[in-house]
């Protein structure tokens, strides 16, 4: 039986490095996992359009913050439900949990997954907190520069 390649793609990419944001700023590894794909999720739904669109309010001073159902990491803002003693973030009422983050995220980089962690925690430190807190600076200035030689590295590193 042949082992079919699954490739690491931009989804991956920016769901590993909003986690490793997350956890830079404070997030326990869970709950940075949880915003890691919550926010990869967040943008493929913004690149397809969303059918409805709601405007975030916009948060500026803490790293991360938890007002009622929302939490706002830096200026970037996501809705929170608990499932059992856990908070975990979520899209469309459907909590993004670690199981999710191994199956669609993990997976993806086989035994390798640890090496792509370190190097994005690596990434985001390089980064000081006004970068990590803004929205647009984390997309601008630390995702997309780097996200398709991250994409083709970390397929490579996998396969």
């Amino acid at each position: 039986m042949q082992l079919i390649l699954k490739k690491v793609g931009r989804f991956q990419v920016m769901a590993v490095l909003q986690a490793a944001r997350a956890k830079r700023l404070g997030l326990s590894d869970t709950r940075a996992k949880s915003w890691g794909l919550n926010r990869a999720i967040f943008y493929a739904a913004a690149k397809r359009g969303f059918k409805t669109q709601a405007r975030a309010q916009r948060r500026s001073g803490h790293a991360a913050e938890k007002v009622g159902n929302t939490f706002f990491l830096g200026d970037e803002m996501a809705y929170t439900s608990k499932k059992g003693t856990r908070l975990y973030f979520t899209i469309g009422g459907a909590p993004q949990t670690e199981a999710d983050f191994r199956r669609q995220i993990e997976a993806r980089f086989g035994t390798h997954f640890m090496k792509a962690w370190e190097e994005a925690i690596s990434i985001v430190n390089q980064y000081d907190d006004d970068v990590l807190r803004s929205q647009k600076r984390f997309f601008n200035d630390v995702y997309r520069p780097r996200r398709d030689e991250l994409t083709s590295k970390w397929t490579a590193m996998s396969g």
